[in-house]
């Protein structure tokens, strides 16, 4: 999970996945990250925002601290999900030919086609915009689950 500084939209997508992930006993075979394109923010906390309407629905963002995209992530993930298209254009830049990881758009995954993208909080509406990403990451997430399932990965 990539955002631009890793302390709201990843870490959130982090928490949220890992959460569902653990709820279907999945958690033997799928382990989840997050981390940021740029090192704004590296060894920090989530946002306060992020993790008072996270902990709000029951995910927790505690024990994550924001880190940068390294290039052994495209050989030890087999997914790699940017939040935007910038964040997409700059994984694929840095994804190295002869790596495994498969790239995607986050969102790629939502059933609901309100946005192309996992706004940027900070953008998106004030307190609100917080809402609004963790309603999309929860939606994308359990698609993201249907699509691991229906192609035994």
């Amino acid at each position: 999970m990539v955002c631009m500084g890793n302390i709201c939209r990843s870490p959130t997508a982090e928490a949220v996945l890992s959460h569902t992930i653990r709820q279907k006993k999945l958690h033997q075979q799928i382990e989840v990250h997050s981390a940021g394109t740029a090192s704004y923010h590296i060894g920090e906390s989530p946002d306060k925002r992020s993790t008072k309407v996270a902990s709000k629905r029951g995910y927790n963002l505690s024990t994550i601290t924001a880190r940068q995209v390294q290039l052994s992530d495209f050989y030890e993930y087999n997914y790699i999900m940017a939040m935007d298209n910038d964040n997409f254009q700059i994984l694929a830049s840095m994804q190295p030919v002869d790596s495994t990881a498969k790239l995607f758009k986050f969102l790629k995954f939502s059933t609901q086609n309100k946005y192309e993208y996992v706004p940027d909080p900070y953008y998106a509406g004030g307190d609100k915009g917080f809402e609004i990403v963790l309603d999309l990451i929860e939606n994308a997430s359990n698609g993201f689950l249907s699509y691991l399932d229906k192609n035994n990965t």
